[in-house]
């Protein structure tokens, strides 16, 4: 999907993208506009479903829809140093939040909301949006880089941690902990992205010629991709399958790269023993002669598919439905996210914690807020609060926040 047209589309400059997002589950879209946002739902493949539309707030420059819920966050260009969260089909607004700088990228799931800005990054509980914590020493980060596990019961989040190196700090977003850092790339990151189950995370650095795979939370390497050698490109957007089968990659080249995740082996299969198959072998093993660079590229595995678009040059995001015969393994099985009966966001997060909000470390009496009271925990427990149905209402009333000093450090 194109970022920007060459030419002004038919409705003008008012109706060209500047922001678009897929929900967590890539089950809908969202896109942002001079005039306001749309949500999009992408159960067809020949269109695209409009579900809601709002011009009321002009010049938006993020917008992100929890899952399929009716919690929707935005931020305009207007206000770039507020964020203001939706009840989109009351057309309420939850509540808004101001910080001390521009908001370079908001992520959230069923257990957190994460605003990054450039020097710092709040996490907030989205039950009640409450400030759980601030990560104040943190490199300088100008494009708001970071990534948060969908799923809930870990909520990891994944930031840079250098500024001259491709470093990834790995943080627990539920006991609010730092877990481990990963030297992923000798240059700088240009993107990274969790897999379903937060159990691997994938990076790639500002060359783009490299993607590598990590398991989470040991921070160990699985799987190291070659997407190309001829050029540098800026990945701008890398996404697992909902089955963590395959991996995808789009740049501001006109190539798609669509990665296989294979079972890990240490043996590599016996070559038949033809000509062809010796020279193999015998090629395989001079590269343990050769310069370390030039033997890892050697075993690097490429693209398993790709696709190619009629254009180049734009920013652009991709993301991976459920693939026809790709098979289901053991492993996908237990990393399976998607309950056998659906679950509204009220009902995930009307479960009681497993731990007092009042011990966990950094967590802050007010949040930051000026006034407004949160629902109390017993109305959650008592008739889960639905954000799906005829029957809903928003998870926390309407309140007004400032994020520019009454806040918990890290």
């Amino acid at each position: 999907m194109e970022a920007e047209a060459a030419d002004a589309p038919p409705g003008g400059v008012e109706s060209a993208l500047s922001c678009f997002s897929f929900n967590q589950d890539c089950t809908s879209l969202a896109t942002g506009t001079k005039a306001g946002y749309k949500l999009f739902s992408l159960s067809s493949v020949e269109q695209l479903d409009q579900v809601h539309g709002s011009n009321e707030i002009p010049d938006v420059y993020i917008v992100e829809r929890l899952f399929s819920s009716s919690l929707v966050v935005v931020v305009s260009h207007t206000k770039p140093r507020q964020m203001n969260v939706y009840h989109f089909k009351k057309g309420t607004e939850i509540c808004n939040y101001s910080y001390s700088s521009n908001i370079l990228s908001i992520r959230l799931n069923r257990q957190r909301l994460l605003v990054c800005l450039e020097e710092s990054i709040y996490i907030h509980n989205i039950k009640d949006m409450k400030l759980l914590k601030t990560l104040l020493d943190i490199p300088a980060n100008p494009t708001g880089l970071c990534a948060l596990s969908i799923n809930h019961s870990n909520s990891y989040l994944a930031y840079p941690g250098s500024l001259t190196s491709g470093e990834i700090v790995l943080y627990d977003g539920n006991s609010l902990k730092t877990v481990c850092t990963i030297a992923a790339h000798e240059g700088t990151l240009a993107a990274i992205t969790f897999n379903a189950s937060g159990s691997k995370l994938a990076s790639a650095s500002e060359k783009g010629t490299v993607i590598r795979v990590f398991s989470v939370p040991d921070g160990q390497k699985l799987y190291e991709f070659r997407r190309g050698m001829k050029r540098y490109v800026t990945i701008s957007s890398l996404v697992f399958s909902m089955d963590s089968q395959f991996l995808c990659a789009s740049s501001n080249t006109e190539t798609v790269h669509i990665f296989k995740l294979e079972q890990v082996t240490n043996s590599r299969p016996e070559e038949p023993s033809t000509w062809s198959g010796y020279m193999g072998k015998m090629f395989m093993a001079a590269t343990n002669y050769l310069p370390t660079q030039v033997s890892d590229m050697m075993h690097q595995d490429r693209a398993f598919a790709t696709a190619r678009l009629n254009f180049s040059g734009q920013r652009n995001i991709c993301t991976l439905s459920t693939l026809l015969g790709s098979g289901t393994t053991e492993e996908n099985k237990e990393n399976d996210l998607r309950p056998s009966l659906p679950q509204s966001y009220a009902a995930t997060v009307a479960r009681p914690s497993a731990s007092s909000a009042s011990t966990v470390p950094g967590y802050s009496e007010d949040g930051g807020a000026l006034r407004g009271e949160v629902i109390p925990e017993h109305e959650f427990a008592t008739g889960p609060v639905c954000l799906d149905d005829e029957n809903e209402f928003p998870p926390i009333i309407l309140c007004r926040g400032n994020q520019k000093g009454k806040t918990k450090q890290s």
